[in-house]
């Protein structure tokens, strides 16, 4: 029996590595493939049977969007089931999706809870759920490695502490209407820019202390449950006169108290990119130069 192969593309190394990581502790006996963006994935599509696309949307060369097109005008590819892995949550953006014809949508960040949801729905639809199953090597699918969570996976096994948010809808939360950000206190850390963080099990309002073409410093207050490092989120800002909005992919690198006490209502969070799409990049340049937010972190600021 042939394998259920999935083809996994998106432009930023971590995400497809939390992707795959996620897929193999599930789904033992899954095939993955993987591209760097929607050309790459052309040309790996016109050369062998792929069963399964999780494609971003915003990636150099060819988007996510132009992949999909492409795909429903292939005969062989009509009927694949095509998953947009995307932080866009603007409605506009859904239609364009649905009307070029995605199969469904997993919003970015997502919960391994939900990345299993989603795959398994569509593989069901598909009619190779079972030929999956099938193929799982038996000493695994006994040992419990479908409950595995990929963040224990790229951390070396250790037990991970954020539980999985519960999973999508067919139209995850992203692509909902915007939650209103939460309140500051009076006294909340002083910053020139504000943004929301999006995280599996909920939204952050934060502080953008310091910004540079690689990572964000955030400041965020505390809660439950605690951010982790790893773990994949978004960052949105909202910063300029033209009320320009960017939704920047990427994971926590490093989580640490605000203030130097053990209960310290307020987090520092260094916000690492995975990003490398032009737009995205030329959108930081821009507010980094026009001093929209500190370019060095200070305590005091």
């Amino acid at each position: 029996m042939s394998k259920v192969s999935v083809l996994v593309v998106d432009d930023a190394t971590f995400i497809r590595d939390l992707v795959k990581k996620g897929l193999r502790d599930h789904f033992p006996g899954v095939q993955i493939e993987e591209a760097i963006n929607g050309r790459k994935a052309q040309q790996l599509l016109g050369r062998q049977t792929i069963d399964l696309i999780l494609c971003d949307w915003e990636m150099p060369e060819m988007s996510g969007l132009e992949l999909l097109s492409w795909c429903r005008e292939q005969d062989n590819l009509k009927s694949v089931p095509f998953i947009m892995v995307t932080s866009r949550g603007d409605k506009d953006n859904v239609v364009q999706a649905i009307q070029a014809g995605v199969s469904d949508f997993i919003g970015k960040p997502f919960s391994n809870e939900q990345l299993v949801t989603k795959v398994k729905k569509a593989l069901s639809r598909a009619g190779k759920l079972q030929a999956l199953a099938a193929s799982a090597p038996p000493k695994m699918l006994s040992s419990g490695a479908f409950a595995n969570d990929s963040l224990s996976a790229l951390t070396g096994g250790k037990t991970a502490v954020v539980k999985p948010s519960a999973p999508a809808a067919t139209v995850p939360a992203a692509f909902a209407a915007k939650p209103a950000a939460a309140a500051a206190p009076a006294k909340a850390p002083a910053g020139r820019g504000q943004g929301q963080l999006r995280l599996p099990a909920g939204n952050m309002a934060c502080v953008i202390k310091a910004l540079s073409l690689k990572e964000a410093l955030l400041v965020v207050k505390r809660g439950e449950p605690l951010p982790q490092v790893l773990e994949s989120a978004v960052l949105d800002l909202e910063q300029g006169e033209g009320g320009e909005v960017a939704r920047l992919n990427g994971y926590l690198h490093a989580v640490a108290a605000f203030e130097p006490k053990p209960d310290s209502e307020w987090l520092q969070l260094t916000f690492r990119f995975v990003d490398r799409d032009p737009q995205k990049l030329d959108y930081l340049s821009r507010l980094i130069a026009r001093g929209t937010v500190q370019k060095h972190f200070s305590p005091g600021a």
